[in-house]
């Protein structure tokens, strides 16, 4: 959510879900179907418009050339090459934000907390 908030000043947030094949391929099976992860992210109040993500792999063009975006916005863990890449083809701005909770708020991942710890 403080990704989400700090994204959002920058202008309307766009956030793309991954699709579950990709979420399987990448990691594993997702613990929430695609469209239920679309609807929790929609449901913060920094989301302008979520959206299952029509790219494989690491590939946004496809989700860049739809909402056309002045910049886009990764944290740390999402920072690929292959995203620069297409952000630079497409004369987007990339921006790589640190993963930082909020004050008093302890530092997790969603893999961290799968695993129990």
């Amino acid at each position: 959510v403080a990704f989400f908030r700090e994204a959002a000043q920058m202008g309307d947030l766009y956030v793309s879900v991954g699709n579950d094949a990709n979420v399987t391929a990448l990691k594993k099976r997702p613990m929430f179907p695609e469209d239920e992860r679309v609807y929790m992210v929609q449901a913060i109040r920094w989301v302008h418009t979520a959206f299952v993500a029509k790219g494989m792999g690491h590939d946004q063009g496809p989700d860049l050339d739809f909402v056309k975006p002045d910049v886009f916005f990764v944290n740390e863990d999402g920072d690929k090459a292959l995203k620069r890449q297409q952000c630079a083809e497409r004369g987007i701005e990339y921006v790589v934000a640190a993963r930082q909770p909020d004050k008093g708020l302890e530092a997790r991942s969603s893999t961290s907390i799968k695993a129990g710890l």
